[in-house]
């Protein structure tokens, strides 16, 4: 794999995750508490043996920049490195990054300096466990220019991908980038080529796109300066590369979730807490999912009721319930306070303990969950100060609101209250 360059895509404004990408890019987003969702193509590279990464992102990549830099530090006597590279106006290229295809093609002058055989790109909101190396041999053994990682879809979910025809020896002979109406019952195909049972083929009739692609070198290359029009993968170069070059496509076979959405987001999260196993685990000894060291202590929880999450390291919690949550670094949750369904992100740092005694006395709210407070079905973002006796329930079952004035959002039914949001006591939401 010392011959496979690895380039994830961080996504544009990350709309469909706001108001979480309001002050960090999307790959930044916290993961199960304690990981950032980069952290998942990185440690698959990493497990796969490919050590040249490169991460391109547009907005807001201060804190993507100081996590990687921060948790992914290779030995100075390896080529390995994890470098983000973020967009950029020169004189030759005054715009900023237009679709996945244009942010390569932007930085092609690096990309193509590496003495590599394939470029390996990777899109950087995906949640799932893959060795690339088998990816990258069916690649070479296809003879391919370009494959393309697959996953069989059902058809509710399947307009929101893109969607490919097989023949015979996995070659893609047809591509189209999220098909509605018809066009979407065109795209069927008999997926028990693939290995499915009769039944599984019944439900799941269509072969998505995973957004994941190994492209020979001289390919990608010829293909992005030929087509300077064209700025996307999915919707443009790879459609147009059908006809003229091998396309093969790669049957991935394990857990895989898109959480570019609130929704997906959050609900991937809470999975993780079920049990017997969750669909993906972070409990994989031959696979880790690697993460910047904090070196916090271990959490406390004094005379607490938890069942079904999951608490990350320097918690403290004090007599209080929680279920069906994730609970990330040094969070605070204080007496009588009861946490369902929900994710709390955590916080940045410590306030000290006298500090927050202070600010109760004075009648401010320190960070973390006031006493007696409710939260159910909601992701609190970092640093959020939630005072006492507040009731974060979404009463009024509001599927959608926008009320930054007052420091949250609900999406999908989903309350998001904002990083640093300070909610006052006694709030209903």
């Amino acid at each position: 794999m010392k011959r496979v360059l690895a380039i994830i895509l961080g996504g544009g404004a990350g709309t469909r995750l706001y108001p979480l990408t309001k002050f960090r890019a999307k790959p930044a987003v916290s993961l199960a508490g304690k990981y950032r969702l980069i952290d998942i193509p990185v440690s698959n590279c990493i497990n796969s043996e490919i050590y040249k990464i490169y991460v391109l992102t547009q907005f807001n990549s201060a804190s993507l920049n100081r996590h990687i830099s921060r948790a992914y530090m290779f030995s100075q006597f390896s080529e390995g490195f994890a470098e983000v590279l973020a967009a950029q106006q020169t004189p030759e290229s005054p715009s900023w990054f237009q679709g996945t295809a244009d942010a390569v093609r932007k930085y092609l002058w690096i990309f193509e300096s590496w003495d590599v055989d394939e470029f390996l790109i990777l899109s950087g909101d995906h949640l799932y466990r893959m060795d690339y190396s088998l990816f990258v041999e069916r690649h070479r053994s296809t003879n391919a220019d370009i494959t393309l990682s697959v996953v069989p879809m059902e058809e509710k979910t399947a307009s929101s991908f893109g969607l490919m025809k097989i023949d015979n020896g996995g070659r893609v002979v047809d591509f189209y980038e999220k098909p509605k109406g018809d066009a979407l019952k065109q795209m069927q195909v008999d997926t028990t080529t693939l290995g499915l049972t009769p039944e599984q083929a019944q439900a799941k009739p269509y072969i998505a796109s995973m957004g994941i692609y190994v492209f020979k070198k001289q390919v990608l290359i010829d293909l992005l300066r030929r087509h300077l029009d064209q700025t996307d993968f999915g919707k443009e170069i790879i459609p147009a590369s059908a006809k003229d070059y091998n396309v093969q496509a790669y049957l991935f076979d394990g857990y895989w979730e898109d959480i570019g959405t609130i929704e997906a987001f959050y609900n991937a999260n809470l999975a993780l807490t079920l049990q017997p196993q969750p669909s993906f685990s972070f409990y994989h000894e031959d696979a880790p999912i690697y993460t910047r060291s904090r070196y916090l202590p271990p959490s406390k929880l004094m005379d607490c009721h938890v069942t079904q999450s999951i608490i990350g390291e320097g918690c403290i919690l004090k007599n209080c319930r929680v279920s069906h949550s994730v609970v990330g670094l040094r969070q605070r949750i204080h007496e009588d306070c009861v946490i369902e369904h929900s994710l709390l992100m955590g916080a940045d740092y410590y306030e000290p303990l006298s500090e927050s005694s202070r600010h109760l006395t004075r009648g401010k709210i320190p960070i973390g969950i006031g006493e007696g407070s409710i939260v159910r079905k909601a992701i609190i973002d970092k640093n959020a100060r939630i005072g006492r006796n507040v009731q974060i329930v979404n009463k009024e079952n509001v599927e959608e609101a926008e009320r930054e004035d007052l420091g949250f959002y609900i999406r999908s039914g989903i309350v998001v209250v904002l990083k640093n949001a300070l909610i006052p006591d006694g709030m209903v939401i």
